[in-house]
């Protein structure tokens, strides 16, 4: 070999180590040109560290979480995806991570401690995606798969962060889950997005329905408060209840907006409530518990 080709290579190295987070496997390291002998030399002079079989860690042994993934994806072959909780820390949409998820078509058998490895048919390029140089499920594969292992109340940040960060806004989500095949976290991630959104009307009733049997007599409804028009208004209260249709597409300005009219109520002397569609479609003892303990505190005020 040439001192050129030596140094191409060399530099082809390199630049796979960077963008692979400073981790390697042999089979890319024999692509560049290394042989067997060459790799078992680099080992026992510790410039390479082994870190599952086949995969090594570059200069250093201590290696960063984006290294671990990459490694874990590289030592389950070439179609394997980072996935499930895994794959949204990676995208950002949920901050705990617990252990590595991989996914992996539905003929691979080989397992790799400290990975947990998902088996999956019809897994194709069509959910894979690139984040900082690792694979990784394409962001609506991820919801999916994270409905699966999460709790109610992170995936229902997931999709808000998803929202927020443009990566799938609720109504793409829902349309493209419902072209998925049958799999683990739709039906969750399905009831979390409340399927199609009530009308105005529609949740009125659904929650007329529940103040009636939290004990509330029939409030005065799209009233005018502080500048602001209020869903529901119980004067003998002073108690005003917000319903949000569609909680989860909710803009910036909307959001803002929101907050004013809270504020200006409060100001006034009022207490607002706020109930999302899916708590009224979903959680009607919660939101009935909540009217009544707010209810009950109210009364005794005595207002006109």
């Amino acid at each position: 070999m040439t001192r050129k080709e030596l140094q191409r290579e060399t530099a082809e190295f390199w630049r796979l180590v960077r963008r692979q987070h400073g981790v390697v496997t042999r089979g890319q390291l024999l692509e560049l040109g290394f042989g067997s002998e060459a790799i078992e030399h680099r080992i026992a002079q510790g410039r390479l560290h082994r870190i599952w079989r086949g995969v090594y860690a570059v200069g250093r042994p201590e290696i960063s979480r984006e290294a671990r993934w990459t490694a874990a994806v590289l030592s389950c072959g070439r179609e394997a995806l980072l996935s499930h909780r895994s794959a949204a820390v990676l995208w950002g949409l949920t901050r705990k991570a617990a252990g590595i998820d991989v996914v992996v078509p539905a003929g691979f058998y080989r397992r790799r401690p400290g990975i947990r490895v998902h088996r999956r048919v019809g897994l194709d390029a069509k959910q894979r995606r690139y984040r900082a140089g690792i694979p990784v499920t394409d962001p609506v594969s991820t919801l999916v798969d994270f409905a699966s292992v999460g709790l109610d109340r992170e995936l229902e940040r997931a999709i808000n962060e998803a929202d927020r960060l443009g990566l799938a806004d609720p109504e793409a989500l829902r349309a493209a889950i419902d072209s998925f095949p049958r799999r683990r976290g739709l039906g969750r991630l399905r009831r979390l997005l409340g399927g199609e959104p009530l009308t105005d009307t529609g949740l009125e009733h659904r929650f007329l329905a529940i103040a009636r049997s939290a004990g509330l007599s029939t409030p005065e409804t799209q009233v005018w408060l502080n500048g602001y028009r209020v869903d529901f208004y119980w004067p003998q209260l002073g108690l005003i209840v917000e319903a949000d249709g569609w909680v989860y597409h909710r803009t910036p300005g909307e959001q803002g907006t929101d907050r004013r009219r809270d504020q200006a109520h409060t100001t006034a002397g009022l207490t607002t409530l706020r109930f999302a569609e899916e708590q009224i479609r979903h959680e009607p003892h919660e939101v009935r518990r909540t009217l009544a303990g707010v209810a009950g505190r109210l009364r005794p005020r005595g207002r006109p």
